[in-house]
């Protein structure tokens, strides 16, 4: 029996594809949540709220106040806390749960990666490997970097970054996907000559990952925070549906 109210947490375009397969099921409700960290956030099929539950125990008194019976994470895969919440609000009240999580990138030849298990460890990395930053990874975090006042820095963000951030920064406020000539282009016109990213395995801003190989620059990578543990994800929404029993 396919669940009558499936609540998505979201923010991916993960989440908006879900939204849009599930919404086609009749008779399923589907509500998709999102955090509010981005000012205009795509459009979702199905209905829609905008804000934080206040914890594992306010999403878990959401679920049974609104009688959700399926949870859905399909948040960012950095999003860990909320990960976190979802896990112990769905242990708490009994409903069933699956996290997606598409799967993060991985080196091709060619490719000068440095891992990081955190942005301090990846700020840590930078005075050996360059000296022109393009930063991706999110409007937030940026105090990591702050103390690094002999580097300059290209911070690419949706929206505008939020300080302490490096005093030699300069902000481009941009939207994926980007093209390889996009980013070929954007790392040639900044005399970039390190990247910093985090794994998030977008496809829609990979390119970025080829253009730094074509140019062999060094990209320091911050690996994804490990899921809760005892629980796994699936990679795609063919997966999450097969769970549902509507694939």
């Amino acid at each position: 029996m396919s669940p009558d109210h499936i609540l998505i947490l979201g923010g991916t375009t993960e989440a908006r594809e879900l939204a849009a397969a599930l919404s086609a099921h009749p008779g399923v409700r589907v509500t998709t949540s999102l955090a509010g960290r981005v000012a205009r956030p795509g459009a979702v099929e199905g209905e829609s709220r905008i804000g934080g539950f206040g914890g594992a125990e306010g999403l878990a008194d959401w679920l049974r106040a609104e009688q959700v019976d399926f949870l859905i994470d399909a948040t960012h895969p950095f999003a860990a806390s909320i990960t976190a919440n979802a896990v112990r609000a769905a242990r708490s009240t009994g409903v069933p749960a699956v996290i997606l999580r598409r799967p993060g990138w991985s080196p091709a030849p060619g490719d000068r990666w440095h891992e990081a298990a955190s942005l301090a460890e990846a700020a840590a990395l930078l005075p050996a490997l360059g000296h022109r930053v393009l930063l991706t990874t999110g409007r937030l975090g940026l105090a990591a970097f702050a103390h690094l006042t002999d580097l300059h820095f290209v911070v690419r963000s949706v929206d505008p970054p939020e300080p302490p951030m490096p005093p030699h920064t300069e902000v481009l406020l941009s939207r994926g996907p980007f093209t390889l000539a996009d980013e070929l282009s954007l790392l040639r016109a900044h005399r970039i000559d390190v990247l910093v990213t985090k794994n998030s395995g977008a496809t829609g801003t990979s390119a970025k990952l080829t253009a730094a190989r074509q140019l062999a620059l060094p990209v320091v990578l911050v690996r994804r925070p490990p899921l809760p543990e005892g629980v796994d994800a699936v990679p795609d929404v063919a997966g999450v549906l097969e769970r549902l029993g509507l694939g």
